[in-house]
């Protein structure tokens, strides 16, 4: 039989791997009757943790949430993802928590266990971080106060600055976020345009306070949001368009980057993948990485751009 400190332990340890446990089926994990498992209860509940109670047949114990956060138990695997995670978002695009993650990941590197740190170490030491291309930063309090007005079901306000810098006040019905690469992206009502819209997170400065509450809406066609903000983000306004015969099929390219645009089937082995981009470099640059055969079929200045890279890429390569 566990010692009371380390069976403590266990228990808490089980409190956090599953939303409820009977006082039974607790009993029988910690090899103890039904009433030690009720003192253990209440000795956790003396040192801060808010473990839940429920009488009858249904009944049983369960870790709930507290005004102070006490100490969590981590197994291995859990305690190294947590630091990498924690090393991984000093650097990531969500500005204000650089400083609060190298605090946090600072006071779990004192406690890990030498085996574990060696493993985190190991990682660190054998991984060269690759410096990301410039790109928009995200309030960490603007996510966290449109997280709020989600869940809340509450009308949001906050002035939005577009694509061309032209500057307009909106008022939603806030229904998710996503994240795609380095960018945030609001899903909403429009309550003045009474149409669904997308909104960059880092081109939103809210106003407060938020409401009215409102009764939330589902996505139309039943898309999900992945779908719907990807779907919206390959027809945004881009500088230019591009229309490109593919040597494979939708079915093949859907997967590896659908996502960048649209994808019309022509037959088994071909279709046309309608994008675009903000120059010539970048469309390029990215239709050379698909690994994929294909024709640009517009616009024209693409298609001389190519011309002049091929040439170039031979007189590279001693071809010319």
């Amino acid at each position: 039989m566990l010692q009371t400190s380390a069976r403590l332990l266990r228990l808490l340890s089980l409190l956090q791997i599953r939303r409820e446990w009977s006082g039974s089926d607790l009993a029988d994990r910690l090899e103890v009757d039904v009433r030690t498992v009720r003192r253990d209860v209440d000795k956790l509940r003396n040192l801060g943790y808010p473990v839940n109670a429920t009488t009858g047949s249904a009944g049983g114990y369960r870790l709930g949430a507290g005004a102070a956060l006490p100490p969590l138990l981590l197994d291995d695997d859990e305690a190294v993802a947590v630091a990498v995670s924690l090393r991984t978002a000093t650097s990531g695009p969500i500005a204000g928590i650089e400083d609060t993650s190298l605090r946090a990941l600072t006071k779990l590197e004192q406690v890990l266990p030498s085996r574990l740190r060696r493993r985190v170490n190991a990682l660190q030491a054998y991984t060269v971080p690759i410096p990301l291309r410039p790109g928009p930063t995200v309030d960490s309090a603007v996510l966290t106060t449109i997280a709020s007005a989600c869940r809340d079901n509450e009308r949001f306000r906050f002035d939005y600055s577009d694509h061309s810098g032209a500057e307009s006040l909106r008022v939603v019905e806030p229904h998710s976020m996503a994240n795609w690469g380095r960018r945030w992206y609001l899903v909403a009502w429009d309550v003045d345009r009474e149409d669904w819209r997308t909104f960059r997170v880092d081109r939103i400065s809210p106003r407060t306070p938020t409401g009215p509450r409102f009764t939330p809406r589902e996505l139309p066609d039943g898309v999900d949001v992945a779908t719907f903000v990807s779907t919206r983000i390959t027809s945004a306004p881009w500088q230019l368009r591009a229309r490109v015969l593919m040597h494979a099929s939708a079915e093949a390219l859907t997967e590896k980057f659908g996502g960048y645009g649209s994808l019309e089937p022509i037959d088994e082995n071909s279709c046309v993948f309608a994008t675009g981009a903000d120059s010539l470099e970048s469309l390029a640059l990215y239709l050379g990485m698909t690994g994929v055969d294909f024709e640009v079929q517009e616009p024209p200045e693409l298609i001389e751009h190519m011309r002049e890279l091929s040439r170039r890429y031979a007189r590279a390569s001693g071809s010319e």
